[in-house]
């Protein structure tokens, strides 16, 4: 079932080592943390005979020794929003907290490590999920070096900021938006080139988040194709939605059928995963549960996944958090679960 059926423009959204090596060196906390969240995933395939369960264990090691911090929390998930439905301070009256993750939109022009809502965000305690979006942009341009120039400005500008942040690039690629003209071997070249820039200019405070759709595009290559590799990606992760039913060919989802297919891709290589965009509409089911459904889903089923990010604004679906009163309640309740305040 199709997950996202409109992309946005940026400009609608903004808020008024070696290049081919991993950039981090392993300490045994980082690998501690990572295998006890791996943990329950060695459980559940005992004796499962299952490819997609074995594999998964079986990239725990090599995992483990990706990174070092990136951002992982030691335990728990980290709770983010993308602001469209009131001021930061209602929402987070709303919410009866701060969300620990920001996300913004960007086009390939925009100076998104300047940019006020970046550095606001590192001023408050909140830490930036910038979606890079290179609307117009040839990707074979990227990849030939004409658009050095401004990769480069982005790279120092993200060095300057000094702290550790995360990076979407290019999101859905698998979907309608198609960078690259579906083309993986062209996204993943133009992905590569841009983060070896970065690491070559000294910006290894960037946390590079890769972030598909949750479903592929009808007769678009399969989203795994598009994967830039294990040196150039610190999060895996994924955007989707449950849609409802207010259009005949959709039905109602859990937050689990929601990812559950992707999960099970993605948690082969083993890294932490974050939830890029997400939320529930109203229509077809109850919402309230939908979202109550969340944090014990993340821990039985999904242990991988250690952000979510709520796309709060009402568009095309009624996405935002206060779409109805219980609805809010349920997202009060999520919010201040303690696995949620890591």
């Amino acid at each position: 079932m199709k997950s996202k059926l409109w992309r946005w423009n940026a400009a609608d959204l903004r808020q008024s080592s070696e290049p081919t090596r991993s950039r981090r060196s392993v300490t045994t906390a980082a690998a501690a943390v990572l295998l006890m969240t791996l943990t329950p995933l060695a459980t559940a395939c005992s004796g499962s005979g299952s490819d997609t369960s074995h594999g998964q264990v079986r990239a725990t090691a090599a995992a483990a020794a990706l990174y070092e911090d990136n951002l992982v929390p030691e335990q728990g998930a980290l709770l983010g929003h993308y602001y469209g439905a009131g001021s930061m301070a209602e929402t987070d009256a709303r919410i009866g907290r701060k969300p620990a993750v920001h996300l913004t939109y960007y086009n390939w022009e925009d100076d998104w490590a300047g940019s006020s809502a970046t550095r606001e965000d590192f001023a408050e305690g909140r830490i930036p999920l910038v979606n890079w979006e290179p609307f117009d942009v040839d990707f074979d341009n990227i990849i030939n070096g004409s658009l050095d120039s401004t990769i480069e400005e982005r790279a120092d500008g993200a060095k300057a900021l000094g702290k550790e942040f995360f990076l979407d690039f290019a999101a859905e690629m698998n979907e309608e938006e198609g960078w690259g003209g579906h083309d993986p071997e062209k996204y993943v070249a133009a992905y590569r080139h841009i983060h070896d820039i970065f690491v070559e200019r000294g910006a290894t405070n960037v946390v590079w988040a890769w972030c598909p759709n949750v479903t592929d595009s009808p007769d678009a290559p399969p989203v795994m194709d598009y994967y830039p590799g294990d040196e150039y990606v610190d999060w895996t992760g994924v955007d989707g939605y449950n849609w409802g039913t207010s259009d005949p060919d959709f039905q109602w989802q859990s937050f689990e059928e929601v990812f559950r297919d992707i999960y099970a891709k993605l948690a082969e290589k083993g890294k932490p995963i974050i939830i890029g965009e997400m939320a529930s509409d109203e229509v077809g089911g109850s919402k309230a549960s939908w979202i109550d459904g969340i944090v014990p889903t993340l821990k039985t089923e999904f242990p991988l996944i250690k952000a979510v990010v709520w796309f709060d604004v009402d568009k095309e679906r009624h996405w935002q958090i206060n779409s109805s009163p219980s609805s809010l309640k349920a997202y009060a309740r999520m919010a201040s679960d303690p696995y949620m305040n890591p």
